[in-house]
């Protein structure tokens, strides 16, 4: 038994990313998906905005996702005045209906930002190293690290 593999030739990026690639037509519906999570959350009341998502736009309906079901029924009786706010973005005109989906969201959250702190001690003595090297890049490398330091008019240690 063989297994027959497809060979297929690389394609140029720009076929890829042009008006009939794949790539360029999962980009433009991501604009579009992007377009309209910001369109309706401009429009929703506050406590609503960071409950409800847009997940995807498929045969005339627009998929409306959140956590939790109260936001859902909310939007289930607002739907006539949400499907005229959508109308108003271009693209969008052809939105039938909405789709409600009760989903677990976990919204991204950027990573913790990772601080140090230098005592002054520590930037003179790389002051001090920066001033005997007579290597130029070594020595402004040690004063980059030096500048982090609290200044002398400071009075952390």
């Amino acid at each position: 038994m063989s297994i027959k593999v497809k060979r297929s030739q690389a394609q140029p990026i720009s076929r890829l990313m042009g008006k009939s690639g794949d790539i360029g037509k999962l980009m433009r519906l991501s604009a579009l998906i992007d377009q309209a999570q910001r369109h309706l959350q401009a429009h929703l009341p506050e406590a609503m905005r960071e409950h409800i998502y847009v997940g995807g736009f498929r045969d005339g309906r627009l998929t409306l996702i959140s956590g939790q079901a109260q936001w859902l029924t909310w939007l289930r009786y607002e739907q006539d005045r949400l499907l005229s706010l959508i109308h108003q973005l271009p693209g969008f005109e052809g939105v039938t209906g909405f789709t409600f989906k009760v989903r677990p969201v976990r919204t991204i959250q950027p990573p913790l930002r990772n601080t140090r702190s230098l005592s002054r001690s520590a930037g003179n003595t790389l002051s001090q190293c920066a001033e005997d090297t007579d290597h130029p890049a070594l020595k402004r490398a040690l004063e980059r690290l030096a500048s982090h330091a609290p200044d002398e008019a400071s009075h952390e240690d």
